[in-house]
């Protein structure tokens, strides 16, 4: 989320609790996760991380090569740029993902905030998972990929992965992106849940259900991310 405004405003306008993960510095991350936030929509940030094609990460981006302090510094500015930011989760970063130490670096950041982390698992040997767990952040991993391929054939037949998924395990995680295709799809089909006793559910509400209704954090146990008007890195 952050570069189309359309379907970024279709998916903000959709009734279920959806969790919406915003790239940073974007042109319309900021409005948009205001609005997303006043719609009851739970907000992450979208962290850029290193992939294995080396491809373009943008601003807010993370890389090995940066260093401990250069990737804490980057993702402190980051998550202060996204309003009411509740999580993270991985965009791109199937090299990144992979190294234990810029992990264990990103989680001893997130450790200072009450956030949770979302693996993206873009790459089955992902490391992310395991660093969050060692740090003891709150974390979870996604199950399914919604729109790998961006035809509507393609991505019914994800979601209705991700129904069986959640039938056999009772909760699932589904990762789409702000495609067209996507968005009609969830447009027409998240109302159509409710008859098959499926619910919609934020990030937070699914670890509590997983935890026994535990919450995540004691209040004041954590420092909160404070909103600033941060500048692209450089």
């Amino acid at each position: 989320m952050g570069n189309n405004i359309t379907q970024g405003r279709r998916l903000i306008e959709m009734d279920q609790p959806l969790t919406l993960a915003f790239l940073p510095y974007r042109r319309h991350t900021r409005a948009l996760a205001k609005s997303a936030h006043a719609n009851r929509k739970e907000i992450m940030l979208h962290a850029p991380m290193a992939n294995t094609r080396r491809l373009s990460l943008g601003p807010g981006g993370l890389e090995a090569g940066m260093g401990e302090h250069g990737i804490t510094g980057t993702l402190r500015r980051a998550l202060k740029a996204i309003p009411h930011v509740k999580g993270v989760n991985n965009h791109m970063g199937s090299l990144l993902t992979q190294q234990l130490a810029p992990m264990r670096w990103i989680m001893s950041e997130l450790d200072r905030y009450p956030l949770y982390f979302v693996d993206s698992r873009t790459i089955a040997s992902s490391v992310a998972a395991d660093a969050a767990r060692d740090r003891r952040i709150p974390h979870l991993s996604r199950d399914v990929f919604l729109d790998h391929k961006t035809t509507t054939e393609y991505v019914d037949a994800q979601f209705q992965k991700l129904i069986a998924t959640a039938r056999r395990n009772g909760t699932a995680i589904a990762i789409g992106h702000p495609h067209k295709v996507t968005v009609d799809y969830l447009e027409k089909h998240l109302p159509e849940l409710d008859q098959q006793g499926i619910a919609v559910a934020t990030v937070s509400s699914l670890w509590a259900m997983r935890h026994d209704n535990r919450r995540m954090f004691v209040e004041g146990e954590k420092q909160a991310v404070a909103p600033a008007l941060a500048k692209k890195d450089e």
